[in-house]
């Protein structure tokens, strides 16, 4: 009898003594991040059948269990892996909305100072001063500008840093879940199927951990162990063996880092678009719908207002006397080859209409006998048998060398186009403020007929005026004569008459007549014989018509096939990236929110309570002197026993 009661004695001491140990394990680890509390499971053991019925034998530890909810571990993660991603996103999209709202860094007060210093021009034709103060702030201009492309190309920079840093923790974690996978297969079978339950917690850490970097799905296997997919599907982490993501160089832009995966030694590139959630995916949504669309915009409002600007800047004449040339040198883009392409070939690129650019990336592809251009923002395609063609306002032609079927070639028009512009003139001189005709009523005429100061658009360039054009008035036909043998079209009162080559023209009051590209109005009642003249001007001194016109690209809405000017532009970029800012910041806040809940409900069924904790070391120590007492009592019988059979 002693001996049983001894041998129960003895089993409840061991699992009070197990209690005490799990117990304390809770304790030390109550803030080791990813560990679940655990606790003991106790059974009686299998009782010994007498006369008098069952009579009990003790109690035993059948498992050690870890507190442990599925559902709630899986919510955390993916909760975790939303978070990670917005935060991301927020912490570059911040750094862009910085940059362009800033109002001592930004470009809008650069573009004001430049066109004040245009109107200052036009107001002053003659003055050095003002001449050079444009001159100034062009180069103020285009040096914000400049400084504005390369702090986008920093943040780009900054990207592609991070996206390596986060394949390699990702891979990092692979590793280390396959290696932890193999533990606890190993620990599990060697000791009956008994849960590891200190290792599962560190392989969910490490899935926890690897969620923060990409959105990962988990399939758990009946041997314990878990199957880690990222991507489309692609296998990450397979039983004890790990693939690796790897960073590539786009094959379509070197320039570009694009994500691999690798699998047996095979590499299989990833569209952007198949990666979610974790730092990766915030970084590869914000470079892809975010930076890529703000450098592009950026690129056109730079685009756009110097190729505007230079062109009518051509259409006035300097100082000298001489047409104007480019204000602004303008580097043109370039048609980057598929790293993978066949044929030798190289395109020539050219913007021929500045105001037509839009904010897309283009591609250009050869089946080995058409051609197709697309439109890559929505995917228009036009087709063409033949190069050059044109899309957009820029032309697409041959380079040298030869295509093969299949070859392919990006083109990004816009992307850098803020830090391809320069100052092209350094003489006051030549700043192009007059207009290249003057207009003139000689004061021997009779009448009183007058002739506006005349204008020219871009057709002039084409047939500029090398002699005066001297025009006469017949009081008997009412017609003008003398204009010179091209076609000449009649605006009065928006109604157009267009007279042959050679033919009278019809005087009408206050009408404008157009012809080579040149405009002038006539007003008044010009008597018999009277004459008016457009002479070429040699002298641009005094004159600021072409200086207005220039000023009056400001306020034109010249961005977007005539659809917004350049400082709405510039202000519809800085609040689309606000917004977007604002966005992204309000549902961080918001998802950031979702997982201190999740991580609550988590620590609130898997955590430790210390309170909890320590009642329960007070409840095993009394277990365990209790047993203690039992086994003390068992050996006074024992002893008792001994004594009757002396």
């Amino acid at each position: 009898m002693s001996s049983s009661i001894l041998s129960i004695g003895s089993s409840a001491l061991a699992v009070a003594q197990a209690g005490l140990s799990t117990t304390s394990h809770n304790i030390s680890n109550a803030s080791t991040p990813g560990f679940s509390r655990q606790e003991i499971i106790q059974a009686s053991s299998q009782a010994q059948a007498t006369g008098a019925g069952y009579m009990g034998q003790g109690v035993q530890v059948t498992t050690v269990r870890r507190i442990y909810n599925d559902f709630l571990t899986r919510q955390l993660t993916d909760v975790q892996s939303s978070s990670s991603q917005l935060d991301s996103y927020q912490s570059n999209i911040s750094k862009l909305n910085n940059l362009l709202a800033d109002p001592a860094s930004g470009l809008s007060p650069a573009m004001q100072d430049f066109f004040s210093g245009v109107n200052a021009v036009a107001n002053n034709p003659a003055n050095t001063a003002s001449r050079q103060a444009m001159l100034s702030n062009a180069q103020s201009l285009v040096s914000r500008l400049q400084s504005m492309q390369n702090s986008f190309d920093a943040v780009r920079q900054g990207v592609e840093s991070q996206m390596s840093a986060s394949v390699d923790s990702i891979n990092s974690y692979a590793t280390q879940i396959a290696q932890i996978n193999d533990a606890i297969s190993k620990s599990e079978l060697s000791n009956n199927g008994q849960t590891a339950n200190d290792l599962r917690d560190q392989r969910d850490l490490l899935i926890s951990d690897l969620n923060k970097e990409i959105k990962a799905t988990v399939v758990r296997q009946d041997d314990g162990a878990y199957n880690v997919f990222v991507g489309n599907g692609q296998s990450l982490v397979i039983g004890n063996q790990a693939s690796s993501l790897v960073t590539l160089r786009d094959p379509s832009d070197g320039n570009r880092l694009q994500i691999g995966f690798r699998l047996s030694g095979v590499t299989m590139r990833l569209n952007d678009s198949s990666i979610s959630g974790g730092t990766l995916g915030g970084l590869l949504s914000f470079r892809t719908a975010s930076m890529d669309a703000a450098q592009n915009t950026l690129g056109q409002i730079a685009l756009g207002l110097a190729g505007s600007f230079n062109a009518q800047h051509h259409l006035g004449v300097d100082q000298n006397g001489i047409p104007g040339g480019d204000f602004f040198k303008i580097v043109q883009p370039t048609a980057i080859a598929n790293s993978a392409n066949g044929g030798s070939a190289t395109l020539a690129v050219n913007i021929s209409d500045y105001s037509a650019l839009t904010t897309s990336d283009y591609q250009v592809a050869y089946d080995g006998s058409n051609y197709s251009i697309t439109r890559l923002s929505d995917q228009t395609v036009q087709t063409a048998s033949s190069l050059p063609a044109s899309m957009d306002g820029i032309d697409f032609g041959l380079g040298s060398g030869s295509l093969a079927a299949g070859d392919t070639f990006l083109i990004r028009p816009t992307l850098n186009g803020a830090g391809s512009i320069g100052v092209a003139i350094s003489d006051t001189r030549k700043i192009a403020a007059a207009a290249p005709i003057s207009t003139n009523a000689p004061g021997s005429n009779l009448g009183s007929g007058k002739i506006s100061a005349g204008s020219v658009d871009a057709s002039y360039l084409g047939t500029p005026l090398s002699t005066p054009i001297n025009l006469a008035y017949n009081l008997g036909s009412n017609t003008l004569s003398g204009f010179p043998l091209a076609s000449v079209t009649v605006n009065s009162g928006g109604t157009l008459t267009t007279y042959a080559p050679g033919a009278p023209v019809a005087f009408v009051a206050d009408a404008s007549y157009s012809v080579n590209g040149m405009s002038f109005s006539l007003s008044g009642n010009p008597a018999n014989g009277d004459q008016f003249s457009i002479a070429p001007n040699t002298s641009g001194t005094g004159d600021n018509r072409n200086a207005l016109l220039l000023a009056g690209l400001q306020t034109q809405n010249v961005l977007g096939g005539g659809t917004t000017s350049f400082q709405t532009g510039y202000a519809q970029l800085t609040s689309q990236v606000g917004n977007k800012a604002r966005e992204i910041q309000t549902s961080s806040l918001a998802q950031n929110k979702l997982l201190e809940q999740a991580n609550a409900a988590v620590q609130g069924m898997s955590g430790v309570n210390l309170d909890e904790e320590a009642a329960n070391l007070l409840r095993y120590q009394q277990a365990y002197q209790a047993a203690g007492k039992v086994m003390q009592i068992a050996g006074t019988l024992f002893d008792t026993l001994l004594s009757l059979g002396r």
